[in-house]
């Protein structure tokens, strides 16, 4: 009895021990902390394995503690952030066979600068919206010259008349009120914290490891053929007025989200860069179409910092494995189509 009284009483102070540890140390006051937001997108590692091309390519895909893909960095260094969807998360491929991983590339040869991918899959112009109300507010020290959207694939799926599709962002947080509960609590602890830290940095599961074959991806979804529409040819059979008035709801819900954009980013004193972006049939998705053409209209009238991909990319069969996300292939040419316009802003 004396020793389970011994026991009982260890038991407790550890128990007040923890707590006090939690009340002083944790983040339960903290006005900057993420609460239920961002942590299916922080400290994540995972194992991932594609064939391409006959060579297989084995890699771990990370997001830091803030949530920014790759390793992690010091928030006052981050001056330029790139984001969009999952073409711009990529977490498909290597790093260095993304977009993103291409631009630092040819970057690194030009001038001093480094672009973070703050890609997330699933998100639209609505989601990198929130972004700016939930995620990036709460990171101290964040304080970017640019911020560049790569944007149009998830936002001609979206029915802009439709109060569920406006909430889709990119699971930014979880739409389950118990799993927010959760979430919150999990990210204010101290000692959770420091567990997914250790965690993140040592442990790995390769049991668990993702396999992606682009080549067979590749020949699926060409099986019917592959014909990609350019630019110059959609410009000469498409009457862009009646485009225009067939999705004129659409285009204004996108428009007004890329002008929302624009006055978050002026509220860091950065600069704003748009790129509009094709999937494998290029200009044949007319929706797709009419966006972007319409965005570069919309910049050129407000005069924003924007790049044209669709009017320059021509497609090629083995730049996507499945239509819509690019293979290496795909992201460094439409790496090397970005780079010029893209220095010429950032110089």
């Amino acid at each position: 009895m004396k020793i389970f009284k011994i026991i009982l009483i260890n038991f407790f102070i550890f128990i007040f021990s923890l707590f006090l540890i939690e009340i002083f140390f944790g983040y339960w006051f903290d006005k900057d902390n993420l609460g239920p937001y961002m942590r299916e997108h922080r400290m994540k590692k995972n194992s991932i394995s594609v064939k391409f091309k006959d060579t297989n390519y084995n890699f771990i895909y990370k997001r830091n503690y803030y949530g920014f893909r790759g390793e992690e960095k010091k928030l006052e260094d981050i001056k330029i952030v790139l984001i969009g969807g999952s073409t711009t998360d990529e977490r498909y491929k290597p790093y260095e066979y993304t977009i993103t991983g291409f631009l630092n590339k040819y970057l690194k040869k030009e001038i001093n600068k480094e672009i973070i991918n703050a890609g997330i899959e699933g998100q639209s112009t609505r989601g990198h919206i929130y972004n700016f109300e939930k995620w990036f507010p709460k990171l101290k020290g964040f304080n970017p010259d640019y911020f560049i959207f790569y944007v149009g694939m998830n936002d001609h799926l979206k029915d802009p008349n439709d109060d569920n599709e406006k909430t889709i962002v990119g699971h930014v947080s979880n739409p389950s009120f118990s799993e927010l509960i959760k979430d919150s609590i999990k990210s204010k602890s101290i000692l959770y914290d420091y567990i997914r830290k250790i965690k993140h940095k040592y442990y790995l599961n390769e049991k668990k490891t993702v396999f992606y074959d682009f080549d067979f991806g590749i020949k699926k979804y060409t099986q019917a053929g592959f014909d990609f529409l350019t630019y110059d040819q959609a410009i000469k059979i498409y009457n862009i007025s009646k485009l225009k008035a067939e999705n004129r709801d659409k285009i204004n819900f996108y428009l007004n989200n890329i002008d929302r954009l624009v006055n978050h980013v002026k509220k860091y004193n950065a600069r704003p860069i748009f790129i509009n972006q094709l999937a494998h049939n290029g200009n044949h998705n007319k929706i797709l179409f009419i966006l972007n053409y319409s965005l570069i209209e919309h910049c050129k009238k407000k005069k924003y910092l924007c790049i044209d991909l669709a009017r320059s990319l021509k497609g090629k069969k083995d730049y996507w494995w499945d239509g819509v996300h690019t293979t290496p292939t795909g992201s460094q040419e439409i790496a090397k189509i970005i780079f010029p316009k893209l220095l010429e802003f950032l110089k």
